[in-house]
């Protein structure tokens, strides 16, 4: 394995991580922005108030997309492992 194969491989596997821990930072900084926005204009500086509607999102988020983050990699492992012949020879 020389290294333009490795750096491929990480590549890849930057580029997975990143397409599927994506929306779920997505839905944790809307969320986040729009209670900072409520307790802002109702200024309630309660803590654990930007908390709940982060974690929420987030569960939503993963029940909604979580069989396509799945499949995603799944989908890489099984390539990744398909490939090991051809990268060890």
């Amino acid at each position: 394995m020389d290294i333009a194969t490795v750096s491929g491989i990480m590549s890849e596997a930057t580029r997975i991580a990143l397409y599927i821990s994506a929306p779920i930072l997505m839905a944790g900084l809307i969320a986040g922005l729009v209670v900072s926005i409520f307790q802002a204009t109702t200024q309630i500086q309660e803590l654990t108030l930007s908390f709940i509607p982060k974690i929420i999102a987030v569960i939503i988020v993963l029940i909604i997309l979580g069989p396509w983050m799945l499949n995603q990699i799944v989908t890489y492992t099984i390539k990744l492992y398909q490939s090991i012949p051809g990268l060890i020879g």
